[in-house]
């Protein structure tokens, strides 16, 4: 949804009171993450994740789909530098009494580490000196924003080297535009973005996102699939807070301001709205699983 469904950004330009990162990640960990839970079950489903499996999670954000694999028996590591909010539940989530590892502050793992590791930090960090992991996910899907193949590469380029020979590499993506009804309303809130002027910006989908990145890590494709994960609210004010806990409409309101792109998301949701008052917008997400040389 970290990212690409999943992006932060923290200035916005004009009088505007500036987001409340907290309130925001809150929004992200209640209200949104859950629209993926089809997609990571699909995943681990496939990959029979449970016990033995050793899994660096990229961009892990607030961790549901953290804590889905340690349901599984799965030894997790999460790891993201984005948004300290969304760890910090994480950690409340996950770690209890956590074993805490930080960017540029890390210590080697105690003989008894436990089986979830929340890293603050880049992949390099994530680094575990007691065994290579067997899995790798990205469960920030692409495919929506300028810029965020690019990120996604440096990424794998850093982490994939973690992971043991052979070890599969979960790629997430939006699908096309038209069997997701949440890309035209993303689109719609983020006109005042138009021409896009950097990353950051919407852009649609393409058919060949994760196959561009696989190639250019030197991942090797061993399948793929596709979910359908709709997007659910319970009225117009929680699918507005919803989308804009993803990060993708913050170019928009750094174009214009946050009010201005609450109305154009609330218009746009509209044509997704039932006469009970709640929202329902079908998608597809896709799923390229790669392996490392």
């Amino acid at each position: 949804m970290t990212s690409t469904l999943a992006r932060q950004h923290g200035r916005h330009a004009g009088t505007t009171p500036p987001v409340d990162p907290r309130a925001r990640a809150r929004d992200w960990s209640e209200i949104q993450e859950r629209m993926l839970v089809p997609l990571y079950e699909a995943v681990y489903e496939r990959l029979d994740v449970g016990t033995g499996t050793r899994m660096l999670a990229l961009g892990c954000g607030s961790g549901l789909a953290l804590l889905l694999a340690v349901s599984r028996g799965a030894t997790v590591t999460g790891v993201d530098s984005s948004c300290p909010e969304r760890l910090a539940l994480a950690r409340q989530r996950l770690l209890p009494e956590p074993w805490d590892t930080r960017a540029r502050t890390a210590s080697p793992a105690p003989s008894h580490a436990p089986a979830v590791r929340i890293v603050d930090g880049t992949p390099q960090d994530a680094a575990d000196d007691r065994a290579p992991y067997t899995l790798v996910t990205a469960f920030e899907p692409i495919g929506c924003l300028t810029g965020d193949v690019e990120e996604l590469v440096g990424l794998l380029t850093a982490a994939t080297p973690l992971a043991a020979r052979g070890a599969p590499v979960v790629l997430t993506g939006w699908g096309p535009p038209e069997r997701c009804a949440t890309s035209s309303v993303l689109r719609a809130a983020g006109k005042p973005a138009d021409p896009p002027r950097g990353p950051g910006c919407w852009r649609p989908a393409r058919r060949d996102d994760l196959e561009e990145v696989a190639h250019r890590v030197g991942l090797r494709p061993d399948g793929s699939g596709r979910i359908s994960c709709p997007f659910g609210y319970a009225d117009l004010d929680s699918a507005v807070r919803g989308l804009l806990s993803t990060g993708l409409c913050d170019a928009a309101i750094a174009a214009t301001d946050r009010n201005q792109v609450d109305k154009e998301l609330a218009e746009a949701l509209h044509t997704h709205q039932r006469p009970d008052g709640t929202v329902w917008m079908p998608n597809v997400f896709r799923y390229l699983i790669a392996r490392t040389p």
